[in-house]
């Protein structure tokens, strides 16, 4: 399981190198939301704003960096990944790929954010645990979501509705826990980063056991 989990990871890393259409598509689409929003507010965004912001920005770059996991592939392609390995390991290998796009993504946004938006994260480290944290959150709830519709006619709309149950509680939560990071301030929220990090557990081990059911359709 294992080697098809690294198998499969290899390839996506190797394919995205290639072609790196979404990589660099998602961080021209970043930079030009932060600039729009560096040049709107001409310096006078606050913190709270700022980090408030931020957080929509990777909603909508997780959104459509995790689409094209299922949405983009064709039929063939899938056909062959349905007799090449386990359903399973074709999930975790998405997982991760996702977690590592988001991360990757969401660092250099925090970067240009900062940088343009003129706000000095009092704890740099700890706010790039929480993306850390936060990319595999939206990693888990967004890519069995997109698997399930990418079965469906109106994949967008069902995308949409779907995920956003799940992804307004972890967007708060990300808001809330990153303002101390942001701002300095001695509340950790410990107990809102332990329910997000469990919740990204669960939902990692939830779209793991129910994504065969999914595939087998």
């Amino acid at each position: 399981m294992w080697h098809e989990i690294t198998t499969l990871l290899y390839k996506e890393l190797l394919l995205e190198w290639k072609q790196k259409y979404a990589f660099n598509g998602l961080l021209l689409y970043v930079l030009s939301m932060v600039v729009v929003i560096a040049l709107a507010m001409a310096g006078s965004l606050n913190p709270l704003s700022w980090n408030i912001l931020y957080w929509i920005i990777i909603l909508f770059v997780a959104i459509n960096a995790v689409a094209k996991s299922f949405m983009s592939e064709k039929i063939g392609h899938l056909r062959y990944l349905y007799a090449l390995a386990s359903p399973s390991s074709i999930m975790i290998a998405k997982l991760i790929y996702n977690w590592i796009l988001l991360f990757l993504i969401s660092g250099l946004t925090l970067f240009f954010h900062a940088f343009l938006g003129g706000i000095d994260i009092a704890k740099p480290a700890v706010m790039l645990a929480l993306i850390l944290l936060g990319s595999g959150s939206l990693s888990a709830n967004l890519t069995l979501v997109t698997a399930i519709s990418a079965q469906a006619e109106n994949r967008t709309t069902l995308l949409a509705v779907l995920s956003f149950p799940l992804v307004i509680p972890i967007l708060l939560m990300l808001i809330r826990i990153s303002r101390s990071a942001i701002e300095g301030l001695a509340s950790t929220n410990n107990d809102r980063l332990w329910m997000l990090m469990g919740m990204t557990v669960v939902l990692a081990v939830l779209s793991t056991i129910l994504f065969p059911f999914v595939w087998r359709e």
